[in-house]
């Protein structure tokens, strides 16, 4: 007999990859969400496999010293699914996350070592940073954020965790008839914006008008954008450059990641005059930029990215950059198409999914003296550090940055170096 529904009393103890702590119920592993590691709780078993369950702590039944009231009425069990720790203290969240990679790192590349999460500038409290949401809508054409692990929809007034200029499109105040998702762009930066619409059927649907002059855009299947009313890019400025970043395109949420990121990087590669770099899943461009100022008029960036927008904007950001050169193609194809090129330094920003074994070996047939391997998931990164390890390249450094304010989220930055 299933167990879904029932409450168990039980105490947690350690943090676990996905906004979760684990304990044990009659010998049972229980993850268990909207608790803190120490804390002795009621919880409501969500959901239950042949290996452990899932729970929701419905109930304190002693609090750990470190939980806060969650500033956002709609987080805690069954509502809002988008943050993780709203109940925690900042500075508890960032030592949890830290535990969190410490742990994966240890368990999956068999590395021991403490793990430091840094703040980004200008969020200290943690609100009001995430430049770019996906609202999810339901029938009735009322626009909200799934709950978690559910196909249901959370309607909110606004978004606690949003940049102030999301919350002032007014998207969850408007109603969206035949469209299944919503995402709402801002720039902290440029104060450019836009709305980007996925119709549920052929047709796109009248749209609402917004409480500001954002572009509105039409999402395709595949992830073509095509333009209603407005520009279909938003620029963006950061590590001395303005950037054209497509609507539907990747760039950091936080307002301080990309100039925080791009830092860290150049630490970590220490580019010198002359040398030769590789930038795979570049983006809009962002590291291959910097890494062209610093290798010089002599020195080459060899880029690449998968998504033909993303790769043109690159193209267009770096157009002036002569020692730059973007390729549009997967990069385990680029990576073999390069196979005589010899490379100084490489940073690859791989999405959640990491780098794989396939993409880890071909970097390392370039036998670059270093490589700077950005990730926002610490599991994939583990892996991938691995696979790396065993190619003859150690990790010399881990940064991780709190990006990701009261979700599970961190970036991380490591640094690996051959021999």
């Amino acid at each position: 007999m299933s167990r879904a529904g029932t409450r168990i009393e039980l105490r947690v103890d350690r943090p676990a990859h996905g906004g979760w702590c684990v304990g044990r119920y009659e010998q049972q592993v229980v993850f268990v969400r909207h608790t803190l590691p120490g804390e002795r709780v009621l919880a409501q078993v969500t959901e239950e496999t042949s290996r452990f369950l899932r729970a929701d702590a419905v109930e304190i039944l002693d609090a750990s010293p470190d939980r806060v009231t969650p500033p956002c009425p709609f987080a805690g069990p069954g509502k809002c699914g988008g943050c993780d720790w709203q109940h925690a203290s900042l500075e508890a969240q960032r030592r949890i996350k830290g535990q969190v990679v410490a742990e994966q790192l240890s368990r999956i590349a068999e590395i021991e070592t403490e793990v430091r999460v840094e703040e980004l500038p200008d969020t200290p409290d943690g609100l009001g940073w995430r430049t770019r949401v996906r609202f999810a809508v339901d029938e009735e054409g009322t626009a909200g954020f799934r709950r978690h692990r559910s196909h249901e929809i959370q309607p909110v007034d606004e978004c606690a965790i949003a940049h102030p200029d999301v919350n002032r499109l007014g998207v969850q105040d408007l109603p969206w008839p035949g469209v299944s998702d919503v995402e709402a762009v801002v720039s902290d930066s440029t104060n450019d914006s836009a709305v980007i619409v996925q119709p549920r059927g052929a047709k796109l649907p009248s749209l609402p008008k917004l409480n500001d002059s954002a572009a509105v855009l039409r999402r395709f299947k595949g992830g073509r954008i095509q333009s209603v009313r407005g520009r279909r890019s938003v620029r963006e400025h950061a590590a001395g450059r303005e950037w054209r970043v497509s609507a539907g395109g990747f760039w950091q949420v936080h307002p301080q990641a990309a100039d925080t990121l791009t830092s860290a990087v150049l630490d970590a590669l220490d580019p010198q005059p002359g040398e030769t770099a590789v930038d795979l899943y570049c983006g809009a461009g962002l590291f291959a930029g910097s890494l062209a100022d610093a290798v010089g008029a002599e020195g080459r960036v060899m880029a690449v990215e998968s998504h033909p927008q993303a790769a043109r904007d690159a193209a267009h950001n770096l157009g002036d950059t002569d020692q730059v050169r973007v390729a549009q193609s997967d990069v385990i194809g680029q990576l073999r198409e390069w196979w005589d090129l010899r490379a100084d330094i490489a940073v690859l920003d791989p999405p959640r999914s990491g780098a794989g074994r396939e993409v880890v070996h071909a970097l390392s047939e370039l036998r670059p003296r270093r490589v700077s391997y950005v990730s926002c998931d610490p599991a994939t990164l583990a892996r991938d550090i691995a696979t790396f390890a065993g190619l003859g390249y150690r990790m010399v450094e881990l940064r991780a940055f709190d990006a990701f304010p009261m979700t599970h989220h961190v970036e991380c930055v490591v640094t690996l170096a051959r021999g």
